[in-house]
């Protein structure tokens, strides 16, 4: 996994401490899925090489994974030009989505 010598702002107003982690499969670069960092669960994906996440729904850090077994093993991890996105590119060890697709992103957007 490689590094950004950058740090992400977790400090920009309306944030509320949290930046988007775009999560893409390292092989087919496709976008598996959209979930929210803090400075915690960007330090524990750093750390151990899976992602973790946090929950705005349950308010609590999550370990992509832990329960499914899908977990997703980090290849690589780059900040966006404000520091205030990044994006995960992954070795998926399964579905990304709580719902058992591949993807989360999956419903077409009508006209």
């Amino acid at each position: 996994m490689t590094q950004s010598a950058q740090q992400p702002d977790f400090n920009k107003p309306g944030q509320d401490g949290l930046i988007p982690a775009i999560v893409v499969d390292d092989d087919s670069g496709d976008v598996l899925m959209l979930a929210y960092m803090n400075a915690d669960s960007y330090a524990r994906t750093l750390e151990s090489g899976q992602t973790w996440f946090w929950s705005r729904g349950r308010q609590e850090l999550w370990h992509k994974g832990a329960t499914s077994g899908n977990t997703q093993t980090v290849v690589s991890m780059t900040l966006d030009c404000d520091r205030d996105t990044v994006l995960i590119r992954v070795k998926p060890a399964g579905p990304a989505c709580h719902t058992g697709a591949r993807s989360c992103f999956f419903n077409p957007v009508e006209k």
